[in-house]
C-alpha cells in the first residue's frame, strides 16, 4: 500500500514540474479560424461555443439543415455554420470554397462528425458496416486531405480527430464503431509522421 501512495506521489510531483517547466503556450484566438464537423449535438455543438467564446472564428458543419438556425443563434457574429455531410464529396468542397474565401489558412480542423450502429459483425449488413465506416473513417481522412492545403500553409495547425477508448478496446455489440476507430486510430498515427509542421491528435 506505502509504494502505490509513494508511486502516485512521485508521479503527482512530475506533472507539476513538467507543468512548471513546460507550460502550456497560450494560443492568442485573434484572427485564427478553426473548423468542426459534426455540431448538431454533444461534444462538436460544445467545442463550437467555447471556440466562439474564446474568441475564435469557428467555422462550424452540421448535418441537419433544421439546425444551422439555431446553432447561428448560440454564436457571434464571427461564427458561420454550414451544412457538411462528411461523406459527400461535393459537401465537402462547398466548404472548402467557403472556408478559403474567409481564409487562406486554416488553424484548426476538428474532425468530431460520428456515428454508431450496434451490433455484432454477423448481425449486421454490410449497408450498414459502409456507413459507420464512411463517416468515422473515410469521412475524416476525405476532410483532412481536402482541408490539408489551408493547413499547412502555417506552422503549428492542428488536426483533432475525436476518436473513442473504442479505438483501443473492441466492445461487445460495437463491431462496425470499434473497427472505425481502429482504423482512424492507425491510419493518422502514421500520417502524422510525415507531416512535421502540423499536430495530429486522437
Amino acid at each position: 500500500m506505502c509504494l502505490l501512495i509513494g508511486f502516485i506521489i512521485i508521479i503527482y510531483v512530475s506533472y507539476r514540474l513538467y507543468q512548471h517547466f513546460y507550460p502550456t503556450p497560450n494560443i492568442s484566438p485573434n484572427g485564427k479560424y478553426t473548423l468542426i464537423s459534426g455540431c448538431d449535438t454533444g461534444l462538436g455543438h460544445g467545442s463550437a461555443i467555447e471556440l466562439d467564446k474564446q474568441g475564435f472564428n469557428v467555422l462550424t458543419g452540421v448535418f441537419s439543415l433544421d439546425n444551422i438556425s439555431s446553432l447561428q443563434k448560440e454564436l457571434s457574429s464571427r461564427a458561420t455554420v454550414l451544412r457538411l455531410d462528411i461523406t459527400k464529396q461535393e459537401d465537402i468542397d462547398t466548404a472548402f470554397e467557403l472556408v478559403k474565401e474567409k481564409t487562406q489558412v486554416l488553424h484548426g480542423l476538428v474532425n468530431n462528425a460520428g456515428i454508431s450502429i450496434s451490433g455484432y459483425v454477423d448481425w449486421m449488413s454490410k449497408e450498414s458496416l459502409h456507413k459507420v465506416m464512411d463517416v468515422n473513417f473515410f469521412g475524416h481522412v476525405a476532410m483532412t486531405k481536402k482541408f490539408l492545403p489551408l493547413l499547412i500553409a502555417k506552422r503549428d495547425s492542428r488536426v483533432v480527430n475525436i476518436c473513442s477508448a473504442a479505438g483501443y478496446i473492441a466492445t461487445p455489440a460495437m463491431s462496425a464503431y470499434s473497427a472505425s476507430k481502429y482504423a482512424l486510430e492507425s491510419a493518422f498515427g502514421l500520417f502524422s509522421s510525415r507531416n512535421g509542421s502540423m499536430g495530429f491528435t486522437c
